[in-house]
């Protein structure tokens, strides 16, 4: 959408400051993000009475009636129509009326393409192949407001990704609803092939994955991405709970068996692998015994990182209407046990990298220092004189500072 103002002659301003037109893109994956959607619109109405709200996303897109009754808008569209933000723009500014324009998301069959877009963010560029999901986990509402899998053409993506490293990024992030389900509405492609293809990408430095669904990790598939240099050894398996009862009930397609499989799979596959993963605590019906499975579990495992969400109930989905919904006092105790184990593992697998020599792709000063990430998603800093942005530098480790690495650039003799 900024793509689409910028070529239009507008101006972007940050949000804080007095636009004549502001844009709230909405999430709804859980209750807060559309308490914050509904936040945000109404600040911007305040710092500028005589301005044009936007209100778009995937709040908007499943919840029309309620953004419908939010004071001072004065155009929603759906996820759909954002390709055509500019036009409505001007429909409004000549005829002064309310405009709302959001189609059946559950009937769009093909992806909605907006062609390649430069990035003012030189190191790191996100490229979205596909959008929606056809999993219907029971808690999720996202297949509602994202509609069903839809890829995008492989040649627009190898075509995105070549324009981005001719602008200087050297690295890219694979992203979309459910990137796992790439190309099951396509011929003749999908995730696998797709990366091998970026993978020959010459000057593209790092491919980096999005959350992925452990079961597109089979044997077949980790031994044909394991060779690609280029593919970041960081994955993000969305686990969700460590208790196979738990996961049934969230519709989720395999058993804690299995995860430990993937998990065993890509530790062999990969040197230096870090996994990081979702968990969602306090779901309904979740026992305190099952709560134990679960941290179990995972004490065993040992993610690097692990992302730990409250159950949030979002209307219109199955889990909603479940018996034995869980209290917030018993949520919010179980959530800080997971994150107090999270903190322990990624004390300790940073401790082990005291005294290794890492790469390190920097991205950005921040006072004296400057900071980066290594392939498996290690956070370095180094004083900010030794090197300089969208460079990749061999870094020897001193120190652990709180939950990054401190080090100095290797020079050569």
């Amino acid at each position: 959408m900024i793509k689409q103002f910028e070529q239009n002659s507008y101006n972007i301003v940050p949000f804080d400051e007095k636009a004549d037109i502001y844009v709230i893109n909405t999430c709804t994956v859980t209750n807060m993000s559309d308490k914050k959607s509904r936040q945000y619109i109404r600040r911007a109405r305040k710092k500028n009475k005589n301005a044009i709200i936007i209100a778009t996303g995937c709040y908007v897109q499943v919840a029309k009636d309620e953004i419908r009754k939010i004071e001072g808008i004065d155009i929603i569209i759906g996820n759909n129509e954002k390709n055509k933000i500019i036009e409505i723009i001007e429909e409004y500014r000549k005829n002064n009326l309310p405009i709302e324009q959001v189609s059946d998301i559950m009937k769009q069959t093909d992806f909605l393409d907006l062609g390649i877009l430069t990035r003012e963010d030189k190191t790191r560029a996100v490229i979205k192949i596909q959008d929606g999901c056809d999993k219907y986990c029971t808690y999720c509402i996202i297949p509602f407001a994202r509609g069903r899998v839809r890829s995008r053409n492989e040649d627009s993506i190898i075509a995105e990704a070549k324009a981005l490293v001719a602008s200087g990024v050297k690295e890219i992030v694979i992203t979309g609803i459910h990137i796992a389900s790439y190309g099951k509405d396509l011929k003749d492609t999908n995730l696998c092939s797709l990366l091998i293809k970026l993978n020959k990408i010459e000057g593209l430095s790092r491919i980096r994955l999005g959350s992925l669904e452990p079961t597109i990790l089979t044997n077949e598939f980790v031994n044909k991405i394991k060779n690609l240099k280029k593919l970041c050894n960081h994955f993000h398996l969305s686990l969700q709970s460590g208790c196979n009862e738990t996961l049934k009930r969230m519709n989720r397609h395999y058993t804690v068996e299995e995860f430990k499989n993937v998990v065993e799979r890509l530790r062999k596959a990969f040197p230096e692998v870090m996994l990081t993963t979702d968990i969602i605590v306090g779901f309904p019906g979740e026992t305190e015994e099952e709560f134990k499975k679960t941290y179990y579990y995972l004490k065993n495992i040992k993610f690097y990182k692990m992302h730990v969400f409250p159950y949030s109930k979002r209307e219109g989905t199955k889990a909603s209407k479940m018996q034995k919904q869980i209290s917030q006092v018993v949520k919010e105790q179980r959530s800080k046990k997971l994150i107090e184990l999270s903190n322990e593992n990624e004390k300790e697998y940073l401790k082990e990298y005291i005294g290794k020599n890492l790469d390190v792709l920097f991205e950005k000063k921040e006072g004296e220092f400057i900071k980066g990430h290594t392939s498996n998603y290690l956070e370095v800093k180094v004083e900010n004189k030794q090197t300089k942005e969208n460079e990749i530098k061999t870094v020897h480790i001193i120190k652990r500072e709180k939950m990054e690495l401190i080090g100095e650039i290797v020079t050569k003799l």
